[in-house]
């Protein structure tokens, strides 16, 4: 059997790391395209360098041309440029709708077929600009977002209760911002919910409330942390991570629930937009999604984060995109 194929369109920091996950994991055969001229190139050759050390043995290639992505089953796309000081919203909203028109024109040329998953900001706007242009039908084309919020969370809370983050479940909804809406009714411990052991280590209940409103925040502004930190960039390792887990569920036909930016027809009350919600992953991309009951308040957060990425849309297309 052949092998399956996955081409990476963008060879930044997410693009780089996403080649060397999936060689480490013999995952697929990897193309890393990207319009910088030998960057691509270089990359793919300073990781096939290391295939003996690490035992791992895929085709890896770097290219300035998009008839090279051509047959591949999956397009993961990070494509575009963070925000820079003194870029307003539309700024950079303009100039990466314009870099993701010019990516769902070669994607539609030359891999019609495949399933995408996009992690280009802003997310939720992104992955719709890219699925109109494009014309891939909505369920084979999905952002990441949800994963790596939920995983954020989820360390978070792991660190607080001083257990393994193998056993924390916790899952981020919403769209990709300041508006995601951590489930913490929800949150557990391998069943235990995570408010009662807060409650339990703290002895009161106020006491623990205050501490999981601080790990909620903690999770809303994680991105923005990291770009702090980092002075000259943003988070590159957890998200190609968190795209390896899709991607992995994808091509493996696991019917994994993943929190994932899908098209949604009817489900939590909306119709027609991009929204992180759970979404069971196969080989036919989303292939459902999985409404949950919320409480009042949870469906107010949510409702306020779907406004929150309508508005963004409806920015884009006042743009002219």
């Amino acid at each position: 059997m052949a092998r399956k194929r996955i081409a990476l369109i963008g060879g930044g920091q997410i693009g780089g790391v996403l080649a060397q996950l999936i060689a480490q994991k013999e995952l697929a055969d990897v193309v890393l395209f990207d319009i910088v001229e030998d960057m691509p190139q270089g990359k793919t050759l300073d990781i096939a360098e290391a295939s003996r050390i690490d035992g791992f043995d895929i085709k890896l290639k770097g290219t300035n041309e998009y008839k090279d992505i051509e047959g591949s089953d999956l397009v993961i796309i990070t494509a575009g440029l963070p925000r820079k000081p003194g870029m307003s919203r539309d700024d950079l909203l303009t100039t990466n709708a314009k870099i993701m028109k010019s990516v769902a024109e070669g994607v539609k040329e030359f891999a019609p077929d495949s399933i995408v998953i996009i992690i280009s900001n802003p997310l939720d706007a992104m992955v719709t600009l890219f699925q109109k242009v494009s014309g891939i039908p909505h369920s084979r084309v999905m952002g990441q977002a949800g994963v790596l919020d939920s995983s954020r969370f989820s360390t978070f809370i792991s660190w607080e209760l001083d257990i393994s983050v193998k056993d924390v479940n916790a899952m981020v909804l919403g769209g990709h911002g300041d508006t995601m809406v951590p489930l913490v009714r929800y949150a557990n411990v391998n069943g235990v919910p995570v408010m009662e052991l807060l409650e339990r280590k703290y002895g009161d209940a106020a006491k623990a409330k205050e501490v999981m409103e601080a790990m909620v925040k903690h999770t809303k502004m994680a991105g923005g942390e990291v770009v702090k930190l980092l002075k000259t960039g943003s988070a590159f390792y957890s998200p190609a991570a968190s795209a390896i887990a899709m991607a992995k569920a994808i091509l493996n036909d696991e019917n994994r629930v993943l929190p994932t930016c899908a098209f949604l027809q009817g489900e939590f009350g909306v119709d027609g937009y991009y929204v992180g919600v759970p979404a069971v992953l196969g080989s036919e991309g989303v292939v459902r999604i999985l409404e949950l009951s919320l409480n009042e308040e949870e469906k107010s957060s949510l409702d306020n984060s779907i406004n929150a990425v309508k508005n963004l849309v409806e920015d884009m297309e006042r743009l002219g995109f």
